[in-house]
């Protein structure tokens, strides 16, 4: 199986899939709204290993202060078989400079490690998989983006149980350390996420905070990174780190329970697609944003601001969005295109209110696919919905 996924990476760093390469700025795209599937030579040569970058000496929350909105280059790192296996093109600095144009000032970065370790004795991290990574999260500080990069879609190994913890601790610690000691001397504006939802999939309460035992676990594992991360020393020394909840679930008793390691430099990650039936559902419960769709955005902020903004914690919101609800494009203007418009202008102000900076959960599919949250046209740098790109900045004007 190790062999299978090795595979797939290689071929897929062989055979390349660009984005926005079209020179007169047509998609290269079959029509499928997703992603291209036309192959070419890399652009880019064998990054740097490190760019030397300022700590700026902020305190955390003087650093989220900084932020304004971000974006995640989802489906991508965190696919399983490699960065185009899920249908998304190659990520080209074009496509980073064109996000960051647009206003959007951070970027997440989703990573999955475990299926590049080269062996499972040492855990070592596959060579070209790490320089891959580094060369996209060049991109961004190409562009003086904040970055965060995190372990991504690892659930099936890191089990955050009593019982099992000891067992993970090992391949976890070795991981992150590689990490940090790749990116050591990247100034304050390059983040690290130590977990993606962490739960027990299928487990009791799984995406509203697990049992005690689970949560009991993750402080656990959290403590665990930081500590790792703090070991490689240098920039890595004073370096803001997330932590989360579990299943970065905004839930009392996930929220409560958890355990903030003593350092000065800690943001507590969060995710919240709000309200679930509007900003997941096609239409069957919830279509149209009206006042209830309101008051859902204002509980789950309130509830953020009571166990941690009040408390001076400083929160990012690592993913929020809401599915494409355009069903019939014939229709032109669609009322529909503009539920998401009203939404998603009512939560970032909300989140504004409290200083939190959201991310986009952007997985590259617009028209079709699983899961309709892609904004971006990553084959030809344009904004499948510029009016809710354009309702985002103006949050922030």
């Amino acid at each position: 199986m190790k062999a299978t996924k090795i595979t797939a990476l290689l071929l897929s760093l062989a055979i390349l899939v660009s984005g926005c390469a079209s020179s007169d700025g047509e998609s290269e795209s079959s029509g499928s709204g997703s992603a291209s599937e036309t192959s070419s030579t890399p652009a880019e040569s064998t990054p740097p290993v490190s760019y030397a970058g300022e700590m700026r000496g902020l305190s955390v929350k003087e650093l989220v202060a900084d932020m304004k909105t971000g974006w995640n280059l989802g489906n991508t790192f965190d696919a399983n078989e490699g960065e185009t296996s899920w249908g998304n093109p190659l990520t080209t600095h074009e496509m980073i400079d064109a996000v960051a144009q647009a206003g959007f000032d951070l970027i997440r970065i989703p990573v999955t490690w475990e299926q590049h370790f080269d062996n499972e004795t040492d855990y070592t991290i596959n060579a070209e998989w790490m320089a891959r990574v580094t060369e996209v999260v060049n991109y961004a500080v190409d562009n003086d983006m904040y970055v965060i990069i995190n372990c991504h879609h690892e659930t099936d190994w890191i089990k955050p149980t009593m019982d099992e913890v000891d067992s993970v601790l090992p391949k976890f610690t070795a991981m992150w350390k590689q990490i940090a000691e790749n990116f050591k001397e990247y100034g304050d504006k390059l983040l690290f996420e130590g977990l993606n939802e962490p739960r027990i999939v299928g487990g009791s309460n799984e995406w509203n905070g697990g049992t005690a035992d689970n949560r009991q676990a993750l402080n656990v594992l959290n403590k665990a990174f930081v500590d790792t991360v703090r070991a490689t020393g240098g920039n890595n020394s004073t370096r803001a780190l997330l932590i989360t909840t579990v299943a970065a679930a905004v839930a009392e008793s996930a929220m409560k329970e958890l355990e903030i390691p003593d350092d000065p430099n800690i943001i507590i990650s969060l995710h919240a697609y709000t309200p679930y039936d509007f900003t997941y559902e096609d239409g069957k419960d919830l279509f149209y944003y009206d006042d209830s769709v309101g008051s859902s955005i204002d509980w789950v902020f309130n509830l953020i601001d009571t166990f941690f903004t009040s408390k001076d914690i400083p929160v990012i919101i690592t993913e929020y969005g809401s599915v494409n609800k355009i069903i019939d494009f014939s229709v032109v203007p669609n009322p529909r295109y503009e539920e998401n418009v009203k939404w998603v202008t009512r939560y970032l102000e909300r989140a504004k209110q409290s200083g939190i900076p959201c991310v986009w959960w952007d997985n590259g599919y617009h028209f079709s696919g699983n899961e309709l949250f892609g904004i971006f046209d990553r084959n030809d740098c344009t904004w499948f919905a510029p009016d809710l790109v354009e309702a985002i900045m103006n949050v922030y004007k």
